[in-house]
Order: structure tokens, then C-alpha cells, then sequence
């Protein structure tokens, strides 16, 4: 990191420690600015995205049952989120790996713990503000037994990080964040914003200068990007602007990467906050708009299912209910889920196929167990994002 490529703003600037003639330059986040006018570009951007995020979150307070869509949409979020990180698991081994006895592999394992550490972050806000201990508890069960579990889970870092290529050093890595030291006063302004300061913003910038300053900050050795990212549904829930974690952000970030990564670094280069701020913007207004329609289909194929179950004697209704969050059974799920014999699942996953409610992959699990799938759900679940701003198209 060079630091005549950091301009001193509002936000930081580029420093070195004194008198040690092995220091490195670094970036030092300043606190998060609390008095920051919005551009007119911004407000624009912002309500959209308020009128997105305004439908997701009548969407959520009207669905009677919102776990038809919290699991498949926690699945979507944590995929795309670890992909950001490098891994290469799909949905449908995502989906087969909760059906197998068998340990999964070490990117679906990934995206088991990111939504471990999702679900511990909705249960423990219930009793803590969005604080440093929360943050690290869900740390903690993101890291367990995956890569990274030897980077000091569920503590904060005590040495010096670097952002760069394989081989990067702080001199030519393209990012130094703070150093060890600062940690202690820049979380804690971070916990002051996050819970009181900032809510004289809008929940959607307060999000936004959130996400950024925390990834600037990089307080931990490993798992920055995937708890950065994490906590933007969870902000948004204490702000009151969801009831549920509808918000699958990262699947804009993970299409958008490199916009991404530059938007977060024009801050701290030059303090270009209206790009970060109309980046993230446009990715909640776009994401909240996809998950309305996305949780359309998926009640459509749901009810017409339920319309043709409740003319059999059988447990067909219970068996949507299943498929709906995990489109992909086998016997043994169906009888455990159930309570059935081993033959009344098989009969039950039989009427099933026979309705074109499921189809047999051809291809059985790595414990060669056999599998059938929902088509119809499943395509609506892993559907690409279908952008529909015209200056996205160069980046489909």
C-alpha cells in the first residue's frame, strides 16, 4: 500500500507508525463521520431502494408462514457469500448435504457454519444490542472446523493484516487496514453508531457506512467479508425495516464483485462515499425487488400443490410442507420428518412423482443414497437475478 494513493478525508487517511524503522503504511479509519449531507444522486437511489426494501417488508408481515422463504433465502445469501470468499458449493449439494449422513465437503461445510453463525445472530439479538460480543460469538461459529479455524476464532485480531494477491506484502498490497492497536477505540465507535449514532441517518445509509466501516476496520485475521455481510440483514431488522432476513445482498455483491471492492476502497482512497452509497443501494433496491418476486412463484407452485393435496387421504400436504424448505428429499427424510414406515414414505414419494411434484436424480449422493428433487421449487430457488437496470446489462 502506497500512501501517497490515500487522500486524507472525512473518513481516514494513510499513516505510518513513528519511529520504528521496520513500519509499514496503513490506513487509519477515522470515527464514522455522523453529520454527512446526502447528494441529490444519493437521495434519489435511496428511495428506490426504500420503496424496494418497503415491499419485501410487507411481503414479510403478510406471508403467515415466513419460513417458506427465511430458509430457502438464508441459503441463497450464505452461498453467495462464501463465494465471495472462494467457494465453489452449489445449491443443490447445499440442500443434499442436509439429508447426508456424511460429513459434507469443506465449501458446503462453509455454508452450513455461515448459516449457523446467521442464526445464532437472529437469536442472540434478541437479547444484546448489536455489540462486540455478539459479534464475536457468531465469529466464533463461522470459523469452527472450516478454513480459517486456526485464525483465532471468536477473538479479535492482535497483529497486522494486508489485502493483496497471493504473495502480497504491505508494501504492495492494494489495502493495509488499522493497525492491532486501534482496534479498541474504532470498535467502539463502530458499537456507538450501529446502536444510537446513527440512526439520525437513514436504516439503508446508516447500513451502508456500517458494512464499510467494519470492513475497513477488518477486525479479525479471517471471516471480515462473510460477518460484514451478515450483519447488514441484522442492522436492518433492529432498524425495524425488515421482520425477517429476506435481504440476499450478497448475491449483488458476489455479481458485482469488482464494483464492490472498488467501492469500498473509493472511500478510503479518495472518501468517494455517493459510489459506495449508490452501490449498495442499488443492490438492496435490486435484491429486495427479486425476493418479492422470487417469494411470488415460490407461494404459487406451494398453493397449487396444497389445492391438489387436500383431495387425498394421505400425508401429501404435510409432504409440500417438507419440499417447500428442502426441495430435495429422500426415504429416509421423508419417514423421519413424518413419522412414516419405510414403505409409506416410499408410497408417498411415489404419488409425488406420479403428480410431477418430484423427479429421481439420476445421480446418487456420495453415500449412494437415492434422491429425488421438486423441479418447480428448486428452479425457483436458484434462478438467477434477473437485473433489470439498464446500466447492468455490460455486467451480466
Amino acid at each position: 500500500m502506497r500512501a501517497g494513493d490515500f487522500a486524507d478525508s472525512p473518513f481516514g487517511r494513510a499513516t505510518r507508525e513513528p519511529h520504528n524503522r521496520f513500519a509499514f503504511d496503513y490506513y487509519l479509519p477515522n470515527p464514522i463521520p455522523r453529520d454527512l449531507q446526502l447528494s441529490s444522486a444519493v437521495v434519489s437511489v435511496l428511495s428506490e431502494a426504500d420503496a424496494s426494501l418497503g415491499h419485501l417488508h410487507g411481503l414479510g408481515t403478510l406471508i403467515t408462514d415466513p419460513s417458506l422463504l427465511i430458509g430457502p433465502y438464508l441459503r441463497r445469501e450464505a452461498l453467495a457469500s462464501t463465494r465471495i470468499e472462494g467457494t465453489q458449493a452449489s445449491l443443490s449439494e447445499v440442500y443434499q448435504a442436509e439429508l447426508d449422513d456424511r460429513p459434507p465437503t469443506n465449501d458446503v461445510l462453509e455454508v452450513q457454519r455461515y448459516l449457523e453463525a446467521t442464526r445464532l445472530a437472529h437469536t442472540r439479538s434478541h437479547d444484546l444490542p448489536l455489540t462486540q460480543r455478539l459479534i464475536l460469538e457468531v465469529h466464533r461459529s463461522l470459523l469452527t472446523d472450516v478454513r480459517g479455524e486456526q485464525r483465532r476464532p471468536g477473538e479479535f485480531r492482535s497483529t497486522p493484516v494486508w489485502i493483496g494477491g497471493a504473495g502480497a506484502t504491505p508494501s504492495t498490497a492494494a489495502f493495509v487496514p488499522p493497525l492491532p492497536e486501534h482496534l479498541p477505540s474504532l470498535l467502539s465507535d463502530w458499537e456507538r453508531f450501529v446502536n444510537d449514532d446513527g440512526r439520525n441517518y437513514p436504516a439503508l445509509i446508516q447500513a451502508a457506512l456500517m458494512h464499510y466501516q467494519f470492513e475497513t476496520i477488518h477486525p479479525f485475521l479471517d471471516g471480515n467479508g462473510r460477518i460484514g455481510r451478515l450483519l447488514i440483514n441484522l442492522q436492518l431488522m433492529l432498524r425495524r425495516r425488515l421482520t425477517h432476513p429476506l435481504l440476499y445482498v450478497s448475491s449483488y455483491f458476489e455479481t458485482h464483485r469488482a464494483e464492490y471492492y472498488q467501492g469500498l476502497q473509493g472511500v478510503r482512497e479518495s472518501g468517494d462515499i455517493d459510489t459506495w452509497f449508490t452501490f449498495f443501494l442499488r443492490a438492496v433496491s435490486e435484491q429486495a425487488t427479486d425476493a418479492v418476486h422470487r417469494a411470488r412463484r415460490l407461494i404459487e407452485v406451494r398453493e397449487s400443490y396444497f389445492e391438489e393435496a387436500i383431495q387425498a387421504r394421505s400425508s401429501l400436504p404435510r409432504l409440500v410442507g417438507v419440499i417447500v424448505e428442502n426441495p430435495f428429499v429422500t426415504v429416509k427424510s421423508v419417514e423421519t420428518q413424518l413419522g412414516l414406515t419405510n414403505q409409506g414414505a416410499r408410497s408417498l414419494i411415489r404419488s409425488a412423482v406420479e403428480r410431477g411434484w418430484l423427479e429421481k436424480l439420476q445421480v446418487k449422493g456420495r453415500s449412494g443414497r437415492e434422491y429425488w428433487y421438486a423441479p418447480k421449487l428448486f428452479e425457483v430457488m436458484e434462478a438467477p437475478m434477473a437485473y433489470h437496470s439498464d446500466d447492468e446489462d455490460s455486467h451480466r
